[in-house]
């Protein structure tokens, strides 16, 4: 679907690795093993978000690294953009109907910038009908990719409304964070 709006494949996958890792630092060399892409066309299109400041780049000792500019306007905008093509919103896109009848998927951006969390808090929400076997199944294998613990609760829609009202801590904690949508509304989650 990106292909419209970014034409340029190489940029795609480049800001694909840099918004799927946000803390890693990439040299030139490792960004064109894992893009795959032509040592040119990686170097041509790292110089242009560089200049567009997406990214920042340092030098240490021989080599340049390159990292993801948290100060650049639309890095947010970006990250929540990207977050809907990892493997984790990928499987849940191909795989809803299986899923059950959910009305809202909502993923934490505390989850897409690796930033821990307290044993008492999620990093997704799933509201609906869900059929747990399912998204535990495709969790438990987004968990050996990311390497941790996705934390995560379902709720029926009625649940999710009640704990809302009745201004539950719980749920608060996470809807007063950025979250990304990976299914519905965030307007409708919220009201």
């Amino acid at each position: 679907m990106l292909e419209h709006i970014i034409p340029s494949k190489t940029r795609r996958k480049i800001l694909e690795l840099f918004y799927h890792h946000p803390q890693e630092l990439y040299y030139l060399r490792k960004v064109v093993r894992e893009v795959d892409e032509e040592v040119n066309a990686v170097k041509r299109e790292l110089d242009i978000l560089e200049n567009a400041k997406a990214l920042t780049k340092e030098r240490r000792l021989n080599k340049v690294f390159y990292t993801l500019n948290r100060n650049w306007l639309f890095y947010n905008e970006f990250l929540r953009i990207f977050s809907k093509t990892t493997e984790l919103a990928s499987s849940i896109k191909k795989n809803l109907s299986k899923l059950g009848k959910i009305k809202f998927i909502a993923l934490s951006a505390r989850f897409v910038k690796n930033q821990v969390i307290k044993s008492d808090e999620i990093y997704l929400l799933l509201v609906g009908i869900v059929v747990v076997p399912e998204i535990s199944a495709i969790l438990t294998e987004a968990e050996k990719g990311y390497g941790r613990e996705i934390n995560y609760t379902v709720m029926t829609e009625e649940e999710f409304a009640f704990r809302k009202k009745n201004n539950d801590p719980f749920i608060w904690r996470f809807l007063k964070y950025p979250k990304i949508m990976l299914h519905g509304f965030e307007e409708e989650l919220l009201k």
